[in-house]
C-alpha cells in the first residue's frame, strides 16, 4: 500500500501527460503482483490449536477446511505412526477416530483445495495431557459369567476418586430386557450397580466403563477402559427364618429344597446369623475357618458358600449334627448336614440371594458387598450424578 500511494503521487507531480502513461502501466504491473500474492479462499482450522498443552487423551482431534475440500490430512506420534481417522462425505472435516496417549507429542499436517483451485496447507503440534497418575479400574462379573439374579455390578479403582461425577459419566449398563436401576458409591474406591428389584432370570448384560482419559481429579486419570458381558441365571432364593432352623430354597417362586440347619445363636447378638439380604460371594469346596477369639483353628469344613464379609457362610458341619433342624448353636454361619450342603452348593451360583429373618441382630453396612441391605431411596441417594 505504501508503495501504490508513492507511485500514485509522483504521476501527479508529472502532469496530465504523464499521469495517464504512469496509471496505464501501474494499472497492469499491479493486477499481475496482486493476483500472485492473493490467499488462497481455503481456510483451514484445527483443534487442538497448534501448540496446544494438556490436551485431552479422548476427545477427537478434527481438521476444518472452510470454502474448500481436503486432500490431505495426517495426524502423527512422536515416532511418526499415523493416527487412523476418517473424512466426512463432504470432506470438509476430518476427525481422528482412536485415543491418542497420555504425555504424548503429535504433529498434523493438511491440504485443501479452495473454490479458486488453490491449496491452502496447515501444520503444527501440540501435547496431550499428562497425569500425575494413572488409575486402574476392575469390573464384576467377569466376562461370560452366569451369575445369580441378585448379583451387583461393581467398578473398584485402585485410588480414591475426587470426581465421583465424573468416573460416573463413563458406566453405561446395557441390558436384554428393561430393567430399572441405578449406581451407588459405597466408598471413594468402588460404585455398584444393581437392579430395584432382582434381575429377570437369563437377563444379558454388557457393561462399558470408558474411563481411560477420565480425569478423577488432582491429576489423577483413567488407565485403562473396562468392559464385561455376563449373564443372569434362573431365579433362585434361600430363605432363612432363624427361629425355623429350616434354610428353604426357591426357583421362580415354587420351593425346590427345604433343610434343616443351625444358624448363629440366639442369646447373643454378636453370634447371630443376622437379618437382611446377602449374597453368595463364593463357592470354596472346603474352607478352614479360624476364629481364636471363640476357640477354634484350622476348622476344616465343606461345601461352603460365603454370604457376607462379615464372616458367615453355608456350610457343612457334621460336628453340630445334633443341633442341626433343633437349635441356633453356631457362631454366624447357617449349619447343614453334608449331603444337604452339598446339594445345596451344586445348585448355588454367585450373586444368588439369601435372605435372613428372625434374628436379633442385623447384618452391618460395612461391607463392599452390602447392596441389598439398604432400600431403594437410600441406594439411589448414593449415585454422584
Amino acid at each position: 500500500m505504501i508503495e501504490r500511494r508513492t507511485v500514485f503521487r509522483a504521476a501527479m507531480a508529472a502532469g496530465s501527460a504523464g499521469l495517464l502513461a504512469a496509471c496505464s502501466g501501474q494499472t497492469g504491473g499491479t493486477a499481475e503482483v496482486n493476483q500472485a500474492h492473493v490467499p488462497p479462499k481455503a481456510r483451514l482450522t484445527a483443534d487442538p490449536a497448534v501448540d496446544a498443552k494438556d490436551v485431552s487423551v479422548v476427545k477427537p482431534v478434527t481438521v476444518t477446511v472452510k470454502e474448500g475440500t481436503l486432500t490431505e490430512v495426517k495426524l502423527t506420534n512422536a515416532e511418526g505412526a499415523e493416527v487412523k481417522g476418517e473424512l466426512n462425505p463432504e470432506k470438509t472435516t476430518w476427525t481422528s477416530a482412536e485415543p491418542l496417549g497420555y504425555g504424548k507429542t503429535y504433529t498434523y499436517s493438511a491440504k485443501a483445495r479452495g473454490s479458486d483451485n488453490k491449496t491452502a496447507e496447515l501444520t503444527g503440534s501440540f501435547a496431550t495431557v499428562t497425569p500425575a497418575k494413572e488409575v486402574r479400574a476392575t469390573l464384576n462379573p467377569v466376562d461370560h459369567a452366569e451369575v445369580g439374579v441378585a448379583m451387583p455390578i461393581s467398578v473398584k479403582f485402585a485410588e480414591a476418586i475426587t470426581d465421583r461425577a465424573a468416573a460416573q459419566r463413563a458406566l453405561t449398563v446395557e441390558t436384554s430386557t428393561d430393567v430399572e436401576g441405578a449406581w451407588a458409591w459405597l466408598s471413594d474406591r468402588q460404585v455398584d450397580w444393581r437392579p430395584r428389584e432382582y434381575w429377570p432370570a437369563n437377563t444379558q448384560v454388557n457393561v462399558s466403563a470408558k474411563l481411560y482419559g477420565v480425569h478423577y481429579g488432582n491429576g489423577a486419570y483413567g488407565k485403562a477402559d473396562v468392559t464385561t458381558t455376563f449373564t443372569i441365571g434362573r431365579n433362585q432364593v434361600v430363605k432363612v427364618h432363624t427361629p425355623e432352623h429350616r434354610m428353604r430354597v426357591y426357583r421362580d417362586g415354587n420351593e425346590v429344597a427345604n433343610y434343616p440347619c443351625s444358624n448363629g445363636r440366639d442369646a447373643d447378638p454378636n453370634l447371630n446369623t443376622p437379618n437382611g439380604t446377602v449374597i453368595v460371594m463364593t463357592r470354596e469346596p472346603t474352607s478352614i475357618f479360624d476364629n481364636e477369639r471363640y476357640g477354634y483353628t484350622d476348622l476344616e469344613k465343606k461345601w461352603c458358600c460365603r454370604i457376607s464379609n462379615h464372616g458367615e457362610y453355608i456350610h457343612e458341619n457334621e460336628e453340630n449334627r445334633a443341633n442341626i433342624g433343633r437349635a441356633n448353636t453356631s457362631h454366624g454361619c447357617i449349619n447343614l448336614l453334608e449331603a444337604d450342603a452339598k446339594a445345596y452348593f451344586d445348585s448355588a451360583l454367585i450373586g444368588d440371594p439369601v435372605e435372613v429373618t428372625g434374628s436379633k441382630a442385623n447384618f452391618p453396612t460395612t461391607s463392599d458387598v452390602m447392596d441389598w441391605l439398604l432400600d431403594w431411596e437410600t441406594w439411589k441417594s448414593m449415585s454422584a450424578l
